[in-house]
């Protein structure tokens, strides 16, 4: 689209002589900035730079200049210039730099070879971000894994929580239970998810991708590095996503996001033309390319991810910041967690020990009733107080008047040892029938316990008590008998 002779002239003067920026030029006249780089010159292959005199100040260092760029073009010509100090140049940063623009060597173009791959030969893998979104405890991001058949450009996606490798299996597992079959090849980009290690074409996958390409006799492989054409198919099927379904819709979560996407991937993606086959829509060249891909494996490999868990003193195994219990016979120990997007299982051997829904918030606590019950038993049986046995055996009914305590948060051991002081100044009756009073009146403080037992030492006139109390050495003091004949009588 040209312009006017006027505009494209004050572009000119704007850019040469005023020195302005191609953002500021296109802001100030309303126009694009490619527009604006047309008119200048820069969209050649070559920045083209003003031509004037950049002065006498660069010319003896030109040839030390084209040297250097020759033997690394993408140099800097602010390195250029502290390498230019020590060696006398006088210039400005601004001259060295438009001297280095009209002579830096230019990057080679390289055309791109159009490839076209076998039906049932290939398919592509790629994640996509959605966003942030809030989950209990913290955020999380919010993931799209796509994979793409090359030749009928079927796709399958599903929202995830996490890129670990974990995740991987889940989502290629379920990726070809979609496509019916699994295509001879994977290809992926460079993720450490995929591969842990690489130099040149030789790579070393993650065990993962490993496992999983032999169950489904796959070969995995990875694009060049930097190289993005090459994975062109995945990457126009992330953009057709974002247009067509990621556009004007909320995804809240994984849930409400997988199903939104089974209905689109069901019902819109398959009904797209194919880009390649005039009058074929990708549905129909996935129905041909079906039949040429690899029979899945019998059984198909388990979702879960098989790993060692130690269990902790409290009895909780841990899981991406998240702890589940386990029953308490079992704390100290280490037992084998099972665990997909849904479920998290421990194991011992091929029993399970617990069960619990996956959780994807974090620093999360799952508990189960069972297990803290078991543990609770397990507590009081091993360090119930002797002050709280004593009790039990003079005031049966005094059971019930602790359960209240513990639910109103009372201090126990404050509670037991003020109960215990009735009893030895009182003795069990009177306790007993305080006890009775107690729990008819629905009171919850220990206190009253002494006030009840003293209201019916009143009504009965009994006397005072009147406690003695001994030093802490009369327990231990020891009392030898003696003969009493030598006393009067």
């Amino acid at each position: 689209m040209t312009h006017a002779p006027e505009v494209e002239a004050e572009i000119r003067r704007h850019f040469f002589a005023e020195h302005w920026r191609v953002g500021t030029i296109a802001a100030q006249l309303g126009v694009h900035p490619d527009v604006v780089r047309r008119v200048v010159g820069l969209d050649s292959a070559r920045r083209v730079v003003p031509a004037r005199e950049v002065g006498a100040l660069v010319t003896p260092y030109a040839d030390f200049i084209a040297q250097t760029l020759a033997r690394y073009p993408r140099l800097r010509a602010t390195r250029l210039f502290d390498m230019l100090k020590p060696r006398g140049y006088a210039g400005s940063v601004r001259t060295l730099r438009e001297h280095v623009a009209r002579v830096r060597p230019s990057s080679p173009r390289g055309a791109f070879l159009r490839t076209e791959t076998f039906a049932g030969e290939q398919a592509q893998v790629d994640w996509a971000f959605v966003g942030n979104r809030e989950v209990p405890g913290g955020r999380r991001g919010l993931w799209l894994f796509v994979m793409v058949l090359s030749w009928s450009r079927m796709l399958f996606a599903e929202c995830v929580w996490d890129l670990t490798a974990a995740s991987l299996r889940r989502s290629l597992i379920r990726a070809h239970g979609f496509f019916g079959g699994s295509p001879r090849q994977w290809l992926f980009d460079n993720p450490r998810t995929i591969v842990l290690a690489r130099q040149g074409d030789a790579a070393r996958f993650h065990p993962t991708v490993v496992e999983l390409s032999s169950a489904f006799c796959t070969q995995a492989r990875l694009c060049t590095v930097r190289a993005p054409q090459e994975k062109g198919r995945v990457e126009r099927a992330v953009r057709y996503l974002r247009d067509r379904f990621l556009a004007g819709r909320e995804l809240r979560d994984v849930t409400q996001g997988n199903r939104e996407l089974g209905e689109f991937l069901r019902d819109v993606a398959p009904a797209r033309p194919h880009p390649r086959l005039p009058d074929r829509t990708v549905g129909d060249a996935f129905a041909e390319e079906r039949a040429r891909l690899l029979a899945l494996p019998d059984p198909m490999p388990s979702h879960e991810q098989i790993t060692p868990a130690v269990i902790d003193r409290m009895a909780f195994a841990r899981i991406d910041t998240n702890l589940y219990s386990v029953p308490s016979s079992w704390a100290e120990r280490t037992l084998m967690m099972a665990a997909d997007d849904t479920r998290v299982r421990l194991l011992d051997g091929a029993t399970e020990v617990a069960s619990h829904a996956r959780s994807w918030g974090r620093r999360q606590v799952f508990e189960q009733g069972a297990h803290r019950a078991a543990l609770i038993a397990e507590r009081h049986a091993a360090k119930d107080l002797k002050g709280r046995d004593r009790l039990r055996a003079e005031v049966p009914a005094i059971d019930a008047l602790l359960e209240r305590w513990v639910s109103a948060g009372r201090n126990m051991g404050n509670a037991v040892s003020r109960s215990i002081v009735a009893l030895d100044l009182y003795g069990p009756e009177a306790l007993r029938a305080a006890v009775a009073e107690a729990l008819a009146r629905g009171t919850e403080d220990p206190g009253a316990l002494g006030l009840l037992c003293e209201q019916q030492r009143r009504a009965t006139k009994r006397p005072v008590p009147t406690p003695v109390r001994f030093g802490e050495h009369v327990d231990d003091a020891e009392v030898i008998p003696h003969d009493l004949g030598g006393y009067d009588g």
